[in-house]
């Protein structure tokens, strides 16, 4: 299977760079600077699973994608800000049965994809990894959770889901070192990942803390299982309740004490770095204003209000 990987950053360049380890045909779709980079240092992990250096990934640029011909699938793991530029890039890489499997965070994503290369292309995915890219250009892998997980949306067991299962657990008996699992409810999975996601981010981003920091001060876990239930609220309003024993789960882990647990998002305010502040919360409270107009989301609100100064401080700062 002929595989894209729109991106070698973090995540992208984890995941593309295991299947390439693991014999995988993948091609990383990056910017000049990028590609000149690879082309001299090569690709690096470094990983509690084991540290990894692809002296020569196989590279393409947008210019030079149309000539690179189709491909089998398409796997993008961008940031939810760069989706409108990546969704340009990768348009020369379709072929008439060409598949893209997106990772990103929360479901706009699966709309704007949908409305540009139509919704029988896209497939349902996400994926847990904690990584960084490094100023030299290092992927650093934080910890051994890494897994991917991909299905039709609508749940049926198609031949294209099936070879893309394959090439994720290494169809020629070398797996790649991450976790991957085909799943026939895959949207009702990414709904209970963005409300976990959305609780995590919301709750460390406006406490400017991690989990066990909130939980330890005086009203934390109250405050953190208000929003969680907010954030389940929209999701059941949109027909995908997080199932009793998944949501009991993400509750536990959400106000465990002593724990330091983080969202990104946070890592990246505090780096004043750009944040997904619309895809992940904007977008959740559009679509509970829309769905369910009669549940109050103050919790949410006051979420957006900070990341949204944040952005505005941040715009005003560099400007």
């Amino acid at each position: 299977m002929r595989t894209l990987v729109v991106g070698a950053g973090a995540t992208g360049g984890y995941f593309g760079a295991r299947l390439a380890e693991a014999g995988a045909d993948v091609t990383f779709l990056v910017r000049p600077g990028r590609a000149e980079r690879l082309a001299a240092d090569g690709l690096s992990i470094k990983s509690p699973l084991g540290d990894l250096h692809l002296p020569a990934p196989a590279t393409v640029t947008a210019d030079r994608l149309a000539a690179a011909g189709a491909f089998d699938l398409v796997l993008l793991s961008c940031k939810a800000y760069d989706l409108a530029a990546a969704v340009d890039d990768l348009a020369p890489a379709l072929g008439e049965g060409t598949a893209i499997l997106p990772v990103l965070n929360g479901l706009s994503h699966l709309d704007a994809l949908d409305a540009r290369f139509g919704a029988e292309r896209v497939l349902g995915g996400s994926c847990a990894i904690a990584a960084t890219l490094t100023r030299e250009g290092t992927i650093r892998h934080m910890s051994e959770l890494c897994s991917i997980t991909y299905g039709e949306r609508d749940g049926t067991r198609s031949a294209r889901i099936a070879a893309v299962d394959a090439l994720m657990r290494g169809a020629d008996g070398t797996a790649p070192t991450f976790q991957a699992r085909l799943s026939d409810r895959i949207v009702q999975e990414m709904w209970e990942k963005w409300v976990f996601l959305a609780t995590l981010a919301g709750a460390t981003t406006l406490m400017r803390a991690a989990i066990g920091d909130i939980v330890a001060a005086p009203g934390g876990r109250d405050f953190i299982a208000a929003l969680h239930a907010e954030c389940t609220a929209v999701a059941a309003a949109s027909g995908h309740a997080p199932r009793e024993k998944v949501a009991a789960g993400a509750l536990a882990q959400l106000t465990a004490e002593g724990s330091t647990f983080t969202a990104s998002m946070l890592r990246d305010i505090e780096g004043r770095g750009r944040i997904e502040a619309d895809h992940i919360v904007g977008d959740l409270i559009a679509r509970g204003r829309r769905l369910a107009p009669e549940t109050g989301l103050p919790v949410l609100d006051r979420v957006y209000t900070g990341l949204k100064a944040y952005e505005a401080r941040r715009a005003r700062e560099d400007a």
